[in-house]
This record gives C-alpha cells, structure tokens and sequence, in this order.
C-alpha cells in the first residue's frame, strides 16, 4: 500500500472510481464525473492524494476551496473516494492522515467535509481521523428526486493558522 501525490496517469482510475461513488447515491449531488479540465480547476494543485495497491489505484482524496474570499485562504473541502473493491482495509484513514499533514504544510488551518447522513462508512472515517461533527442541513439537495441531509464535519489544524 503505498500513498502518492495524484499523477496524470492517475487520471481515469480517479475518475472510474468516482463514477462508481457516484452510482451509490450516497456520495455526491453530482450525477456524472466531470472532464478533467473541470475537475482541476476545482480542486486545489496540492493535497491530492492516491492509494496504490497491487499497481492499481485503490482510493483517492482532492482538496477544494470553500471560497475565492482571502478570510477563507486556510479553509478546503475534502473528497475522498474508494474502490469498492478496496473498503474496509484502511485506506481511507491512511488518505486522511497524508491529506491532513500536506495541507497543513500548505497553510490549511481548516478541513471540512458535508457528508450524506446515510453514509454511515465516511462518517465513521471522518470520525476516526479527528473530524467533529459541527453541523446539520436538512434536505440541503435531491438526488434522484429525494432529499438528503448533510452532515457538517471539520478538523482544525493544531498547526496551520495557529
């Protein structure tokens, strides 16, 4: 198992998988992944990060403004997505811990996440990794013609922005 910065040859393991995230109805509003260009630009240059296992990538995690305000510099959301094929083993949590040390690095006092409240898997990793649960929005968005309400998490840095 080894954790790496995100490559261009990454690229459609990243997106196959989020496709597949996507099919579950219980990790994004979004009904198709997006081209590259368009996930690229929403993403910030660092932070993304890849599981590899057996040469495959068996798991991602992207970093995204919340804001284009300089108040909000040190505030980004996470992704993170695994191959179902690959649940289960940890790698979530080893994702969230590199993800959680790059970006203080890169002076990101905040990480937040907006969680699906029946996606009791991310929430348990969130939990793990140290992430409190801050918030809750009700029938924030529909999928598929129903309502999902979103749990609120957040990690501050003890390092970044202290």
């Amino acid at each position: 198992m080894l954790i790496k910065k995100m490559l261009p040859e990454h690229l459609e393991s990243v997106k196959k998988i989020y496709e597949l995230g996507i099919t579950t109805g219980l990790a994004t509003f979004e009904t198709k992944a997006p081209n590259w260009e368009t996930w690229d630009k929403k993403h910030l240059p660092f932070g993304r990060l890849v599981c590899i296992i057996d040469e495959m990538v068996a798991g991602w995690v992207a970093i995204s403004s919340v804001s284009n305000r300089n108040v909000y510099e040190g505030v980004a959301e996470i992704s993170i997505y695994l191959h179902p094929s690959f649940k289960g083993l940890g790698i979530g949590y080893l994702l969230l811990g590199e993800l959680i040390s790059e970006s203080e690095e890169d002076g990101i006092w905040t990480l937040q996440a907006g969680i699906f409240e029946e996606n009791i898997p991310s929430i348990r990793l969130h939990e793990k990794a140290g992430f409190r649960k801050v918030g809750y929005r009700e029938k924030l968005g529909q999928l598929n013609n129903q309502w999902h309400n979103i749990v609120l998490f957040e990690k501050r840095s003890k390092i970044a922005g202290s």
